[in-house]
Parts: structure tokens; sequence; C-alpha cells
């Protein structure tokens, strides 16, 4: 049996650290996906890194040139958030006053389309492989959902925890992914992130 894992870096990562209260070190990840219970034949991680960040890039590094990882790596930018417009009436004279509040930035890196291609790629060459993929991102879904139908078995690690705030649930797994996990019972199944804690959490300093 062969098995392959593709980990979405950034969204597993923030997975993690904000519902599950860790963050991930991705040579033990290696490791558990390596030496122990899976055996992966060929791990793929996609992330974006920082400029500066050299202690990330070399982490990374390591894994590729020690490991045989494959790592799809792109830079960071910065995109800035649509402002949000605010009235607020003047309580002496009800004149309305708008402003416009700044909303921050987002960070991207966006490496969807080389994980696509390599879960295909991979998939189509070797029928009957198992795969586990690393994401609660919604956008995976149709590829998902396709190579169901070709592989053996499909493995989406997530965390499906949700929280409420300012009245807004916030979760990071998409409905679809938790759809499709109902569709598609006999070739798709769900591993939570949270259980390989004790496993791959990063110690810290």
């Amino acid at each position: 049996m062969r098995r392959y894992a593709f980990i979405d870096v950034q969204n597993t990562e923030s997975t993690a650290q904000q519902f599950c209260g860790f963050s991930i070190d991705w040579k033990k990840l290696y490791d558990y996906l390596h030496d122990e219970r899976w055996s992966c034949d060929k791990i793929f991680y996609y992330t974006g890194i920082e400029t500066g960040d050299d202690a990330l890039a070399s982490e990374f590094e390591n894994l590729t040139k020690q490991h045989g990882c494959v790592v799809r790596a792109k830079p960071v930018f910065l995109f800035k958030r649509k402002g949000k417009t605010v009235h607020i009436n003047c309580i002496k004279c009800q004149e309305e006053n708008v402003s416009v509040v700044e909303m921050g930035y987002d960070r991207k890196a966006n490496c969807d389309v080389e994980l696509t291609i390599d879960v295909l790629e991979n998939t189509t060459a070797e029928p009957e492989v198992e795969l586990l993929i690393f994401t609660g991102d919604g956008d995976f879904e149709p590829l998902i959902r396709k190579v169901a139908d070709i592989a053996k078995k499909v493995y989406i690690i997530s965390n499906t925890k949700k929280f409420e705030v300012a009245g807004f649930i916030k979760t990071r797994f998409s409905s679809k992914l938790k759809k499709l996990l109902e569709d598609r019972e006999d070739k798709v199944f769900f591993i939570n992130v949270d259980n390989l804690k004790n496993r791959i959490k990063r110690d810290l300093p």
C-alpha cells in the first residue's frame, strides 16, 4: 500500500493554533507520517514564507534536503482588507458622520494550484493509493470528490470546532468538506488534528 500526504501548511497551522492551542513542528509531522503508522512514500508541504523568516525557511529546506520531502514554497504577500464604512449620528445635532475604519491586512501565499496538480498527478499515476490531505479549506472539495473515485481511501486532517465571536460562528472546517464526508463515507474519512497534538506539537523554547 502506497500513501501520499499533502499538507496545506497555512490552513493546518492556523487550525492547530486557533482551535487546538498548539503550534506544529513540521519535522515531527514528517516523522509521524513517514516512520510510524502511515509510512507515507511521499510527503508534500505547501507554504508561504515571509521575507526575513530565516528560521521557517531553514526548517523546510532541511525537510527537503535531509528527508526528501517536496516543499512548494511561495513568498507571502500582504493584501489590504476593504475598509468598513461606519455611520454615526451626533448625539447633539443628530447630523450623520461617515467614516471608514481600516480593517488591516491579510497575509496570502496561495499554493492551491500546486497542491491540486500534485494530488491529481500522483493519484492518476497510481490508482488505489491512499491520500492524506491536511486542510479544512472548502476550495479543495471538488478535488477530493474527484480523487475519491480513483484512490482507495482519502483522509482529511483538520478540526471541526466552532466558536461564536461577536455573533458570528467561526470555524476552520468547510461545510463543503463536511457534506463530502457524509456523501462519500465509503471512501473519505476524517482525522482530528487535535488527536495528533502530542505527536506533532512544537516544543516551547
